[in-house]
């Protein structure tokens, strides 16, 4: 790679990634990931072609763009974190074919993308090299092979050779974030200061997400094709200005981050904690659509947002849209998922919609409308399990909660584990004992949601400040072997105004909605993943009384925690048939601003969001009804 002097410096962020597999999942989190390796993400390529045989990223002569490395980017971190031998060969041999396509250019990948001539004069496509290099990073991570770092060497001198005259366009300019990731993360490894150059071109290049962020011009549903209002491109462009805030350390880039989370949500936000989009911003009708991969890549824009400023507010985010709109869009059994949700989902059928998407779009099948969201969906989980816990300095941080068990040096050289006993999102108490080969001083800082309004939290049973920063609580102390941190976070139920006069209600991180039962109807079957049209068997217009109460029921938390007829919390409160609520093609219309609420008050049984495949997620509100 050519060398070059420059004044660009990485800041150092707030918190650092531990390597994959440092955090490994444990109880509920656990069965989440093996009942996804025994559905989609273990059999993918047996059952499709795209990701099968013939891809081009295991040299065959199929498809050999995104969808190959979107697959590996959630097959590999969910084999390692399994420790599953059969998912582990399946995903390094994605590995090892990349490893060894790379010329004596440094290009790698499949020769049907690109000309023989590439390596010189034509054109890229930079987009699916991204995805790939994160694949690197992770397995590096995981396994210590020390071919990736000259592999990733190599590679970016040739696109240091050659990005000026063939510059990142399309898909690749708006995700350029994506790349620096990488840069960023090789040159931790060897300062080479050739990499900072490259890194100050591939931010130049990529799309202006900081303006954007700051005069935010989208404040209506977007009906043309614009990369800028991609949905998938936007939850992945949240995170850019922060990723540049590495290299500038400007605070117009800091701010950027903030105010485009805020317009979002304002503008385009859903009760679930995405904003919408199907295909592009859709404003803030419950019955629009918001995408899988939207939903997954806004997942690791926020994990890394944390890591860069050390801000609880990204870990709100994370937990709301991982425990709410992630589980809501694949079936329980992890063999269908939709290209699009909606919050008020009455009927998953195979309609038009005011949607940009095709018919196809909200059905749970193999790959309804596009097959995009069938290759990253992987992601999703297992890439919030290994970001659980980071390095905080010499100690760790809490991003979010789940059961788990972190392994990390500390302090001075001592060797921690982190034992997570907990049920939350569903239960409030979160368990934590210190197991230490030695007596170590190190911090241990956690994530107080700022939902939470009175936190408990003890070391062996004497209780301590809930005083926090950013949202965090920071614990320095010398840590015995058997300390143990409990921490209770106490959840009230409350409702949340959304547009037209409607709420959704909360608790917690958790969404909880009315779950209309389901009648699934197959569509098209094949060898093991089918197509699903899902129709309404119960009654679903019902409004909230204002000012009803909310009553905890909590039951054994099972296996698979997102199904609606074992949900392990469910709230109890009050409610009424709105007559005047109708549906707006095929889909639920606004909850009238009005009600006319008819019959008797009914109690409602409401469950987690992500629980309940047809379920409505915001409500008219009755008055003078109690």
């Amino acid at each position: 790679m050519k060398s070059a002097s420059t004044n660009i410096k990485f800041k150092p962020t707030a918190f650092e990634s531990l390597p994959l597999g440092a955090v490994k999942p444990a109880g509920w989190l656990y069965n989440q990931l093996r009942i996804q390796a025994d559905g989609l993400s273990g059999h993918l390529d047996e059952q499709w072609a795209d990701v099968g045989p013939r891809n081009g990223w295991i040299g065959g002569d199929g498809e050999s763009w995104e969808r190959g490395p979107y697959y590996l980017d959630g097959l590999l971190p969910l084999a390692y974190l399994l420790d599953d031998e059969k998912l582990i060969a399946k995903a390094n041999r994605w590995v090892e074919w990349s490893l060894n396509s790379q010329r004596e250019s440094g290009l790698f990948g499949p020769m049907n993308l690109v000309s023989a001539n590439a390596d010189m004069q034509h054109s890229h496509d930079w987009w699916h090299y991204m995805i790939m290099l994160k694949v690197m990073t992770q397995f590096a991570e995981a396994t210590g092979d020390e071919r990736v770092v000259p592999f990733m060497t190599k590679f970016f001198g040739y696109v240091r050779d050659t990005i000026e005259s063939m510059p990142l366009a399309e898909w690749a300019k708006a995700r350029g974030a994506e790349m620096l990731l990488s840069i960023h993360w090789l040159y931790g490894r060897t300062g080479d200061p050739a990499l900072l150059e490259l890194a100050g071109i591939i931010g130049e290049q990529t799309t202006d997400w900081t303006g954007l962020f700051t005069n935010f011009p989208f404040w209506n549903k977007i009906e043309h094709w614009d990369h800028r209002s991609h949905v998938v491109n936007v939850a992945m462009g949240v995170k850019a200005p922060g990723v540049q805030f590495m290299s500038s350390g400007e605070e117009k880039e800091r701010e950027a981050v903030y105010s485009g989370i805020k317009s979002l949500m304002t503008y385009h936000g859903q009760a679930h904690g995405m904003f919408s989009g199907d295909e592009w911003l859709s404003g803030t009708h419950p019955s629009q659509g918001v995408e899988l991969c939207a939903v997954v890549e806004y997942m690791f824009s926020m994990e890394n947002l944390v890591r860069i400023f050390g801000d609880g507010y990204f870990g709100d985010i994370l937990e709301k849209v991982a425990y709410n709109a992630l589980p809501a869009t694949i079936s329980a059994d992890w063999t269908s998922h939709q290209y699009d949700q909606q919050v008020n989902q009455v009927v998953c059928n195979i309609a038009h919609r005011n949607w940009s998407n095709g018919e196809e779009a909200n059905l749970f099948g193999l790959d309804p409308n596009f097959g995009c969201c069938t290759s990253n969906m992987h992601q999703g989980w297992p890439k919030l399990a290994s970001h659980l816990w980071m390095k905080d300095g010499e100690g760790l941080a809490a991003v979010a909660y789940a059961p788990c068990v972190v392994r990390s040096s500390v302090g001075s050289g001592a060797n921690v584990t982190l034992t997570v006993d907990t049920e939350y999102p569903f239960r409030d108490t979160i368990g934590i004992t210190v197991q230490l080969d030695r007596t170590a001083s190190f911090p241990v800082s956690l994530r107080i949601p700022a939902w939470c309004a009175s936190p408990v939290l003890q070391v062996n049973g004497q209780s301590l400040s809930t005083a926090a920063t950013k949202q965090y609580i920071r614990i320095e102390r010398q840590w015995q072997d058997g300390d143990v941190i409990t921490l209770v976070l106490p959840m009230e139920a409350h409702t949340v105004h959304r547009n037209n006069a409607a709420v959704s209600v909360e608790r917690g991180p958790l969404v909880y909605v009315l779950p209309i039962e389901e009648n699934w109807q197959l569509v098209k079957e094949r060898d093991m993943f089918h197509d699903y049209e899902v129709f309404p068997a119960s009654q679903w217009k019902f409004g909230i009384i204002e000012g009803a109460d909310y009553e905890v029921a909590e039951s054994p938390l099972p296996r698979q925690p997102f199904v609606a007829g074992e949900a392990p919390v469910r709230l109890k409160t009050q409610g009424r048939f709105v007559r005047n609520w109708r549906m707006k093609g095929e889909s639920a219309d606004f909850p009238p601003f009005n009600p006319l609420a008819d019959g008797p008050v009914t109690e409602l049984l409401l469950v987690p969001y992500g629980s309940a495949r047809l379920r409505i997620g915001e409500f008219p509100v009755i008055l003078g009804s109690k």
